[in-house]
């Protein structure tokens, strides 16, 4: 199964866990439709780049599996901004990241930069409270495209969270990690899992 298989399974299966933008642009990425954007219209310096690939690793760490950083999720979260998010968040993304710059992200160690994310985390709940209000209003104006392009977008961490999940279960080694991946399934039957097996993903 290639990545982009993956992406529609995984768009099917967890259409609900993910938000509206990041299921537009997984939709725009299964279609390879072409983007409205120039890619010089969001970049991110190398710094940027390096606190993306370590919030990624704490979200999903290295154990006895791979983590993020093992299966390229960071390169794969600044593709997906580039290719196939508009506006809005690439805005609220660069904001989320400038403010972990002013605190000195890469300069923490592990419990400090824990309890820095834990705080943003928090932080989100009341930003996607403000988030949802944002897109029931634009929904009643006429003006809807105009406020969309100025518009705050999703949430620094809620994007990030979602990037992370989509792209490391979209992986070869992710999926493999995490699911007995059966390319070619039996009948479908029901099962007693046993102590630590894996669930099945086909």
């Amino acid at each position: 199964m290639n990545r982009r298989t993956a992406i529609t399974h995984v768009a099917t299966l967890l259409g609900g866990a993910f938000s509206v933008p990041t299921l537009m642009a997984m939709k725009q990425y299964e279609d390879r439709l072409p983007s409205e954007r120039s890619l010089a219209e969001f970049t991110l310096t190398e710094n940027q780049k390096r606190i993306v690939a370590e919030v990624a690793e704490m979200i999903i760490p290295k154990t006895a599996t791979p983590g993020a950083k093992d299966v390229g999720v960071p390169a794969f979260i600044v593709m997906m901004l580039q290719d196939c998010y508009k506006t809005p968040e690439h805005k609220s993304f660069v904001e989320g990241l400038n403010s972990l710059e002013k605190k000195q992200f890469l300069s923490l160690n592990a419990e400090q930069r824990n309890a820095l994310l834990t705080q943003v985390e928090t932080d989100s709940v009341e930003e996607m409270k403000a988030y949802q209000v944002q897109q029931t209003k634009m929904g009643d104006n006429e003006d809807r495209e105009q406020m969309a392009a100025q518009a705050k977008g999703l949430p620094f961490w809620r994007l990030i969270k979602e990037l992370t999940m989509l792209g490391y279960f979209t992986s070869e080694q992710g999926i493999k990690s995490s699911f007995e991946y059966v390319p070619i399934p039996g009948k479908l039957e029901m099962i007693q899992m046993k102590p630590d097996q894996k669930s099945f993903a086909y």
